[in-house]
C-alpha cells in the first residue's frame, strides 16, 4: 500500500460562474481501519482562497500550518492578501524544497483572483503543477472523481447548482473507494459570500 493511501482521502474542486467549489470527504483511517469521521482536510487561507490536502493526514496539518504562517507573513509585509496563483507558486516551491523527503499530500488549491476569476490547480507531493479550467482531483478516490465529475461537470453553473453537482460527484466517488467517505464537507465560495456545508453519506 502507498503511503498516500494510508489515512485515505478524496478532495475535489470545481469552477462555476465567478464562484468555485472545494469539497472533501471527512474520513480519517489508518488504512481500513477507520479512527474519526469529522477529519478536516479543506483549510482556509483567506476569504477567496482555500486549499484542499489530501494524502498522510500528519503532513497534511504540518503543511497547512506552514502555508499559514507564510501567507501571514506576506499579508504583514504586503498589507494585502496573495493571489490565488502567487499562492500556488508558493505552495510548489515549498514543496520541491523538500523534494528528497517529500511531504505526503497532493494539495488542491483553488481561490478568486482578479475580477472576481476562479482558479484551480492541483499538485504532486514535489510540487508539479497542473492546472484546469473546470476542476481538479486528488486523494485515493480520484480516479472515480475524474469519472463522476467528467460525466457530470458543464461551464457557468451558478452557486446552487455547483453545489449539487460537487456533492453528488463526491458522494457517488467515495462508495467506489473503501477508503474515502463518510459524508463530505462542501464550501462554495462566491465574491459576496462563502457557504460551508456538511454532506451525510453512508456510513459504512
Amino acid at each position: 500500500m502507498s503511503i498516500f493511501e494510508y489515512n485515505g482521502s478524496a478532495v475535489v474542486a470545481m469552477v462555476g460562474k465567478n464562484c468555485f467549489a472545494i469539497a472533501s470527504d471527512r474520513r480519517l483511517g489508518v488504512q481500513l481501519q477507520t479512527v474519526a469521521t469529522d477529519f478536516q482536510r479543506v483549510f482556509k487561507i483567506h476569504g477567496k482562497l482555500y486549499i484542499g490536502l489530501s494524502g498522510l493526514a500528519t503532513d497534511v496539518q504540518t503543511l497547512y500550518q506552514r502555508l499559514a504562517f507564510k501567507h501571514k507573513l506576506y499579508q504583514l509585509r504586503e498589507e494585502r492578501d496573495m493571489k490565488p496563483e502567487t499562492f500556488a507558486s508558493l505552495v510548489s516551491a515549498l514543496l520541491y524544497e523538500k523534494r528528497f523527503g517529500p511531504y505526503f499530500c497532493q494539495p488542491i488549491i483553488a481561490g478568486l483572483g482578479e475580477k472576481d476569476q476562479p482558479f484551480i490547480c492541483t499538485m504532486d507531493c514535489i510540487g508539479a503543477k497542473e492546472l484546469a479550467k473546470d476542476f481538479v482531483v486528488s486523494g485515493t478516490a480520484s480516479e472515480s472523481l475524474y469519472g463522476a465529475c467528467e460525466s457530470m461537470y458543464k461551464p457557468d453553473m451558478e452557486p446552487e447548482e455547483l453545489f449539487e453537482t460537487i456533492s453528488q460527484a463526491l458522494l457517488s466517488s467515495v462508495d467506489r473507494d473503501c477508503l474515502s467517505g463518510w459524508g463530505g464537507y462542501v464550501l462554495i465560495v462566491t465574491p459576496t459570500e462563502v457557504q460551508e456545508r456538511v454532506l451525510k453519506g453512508r456510513m459504512d
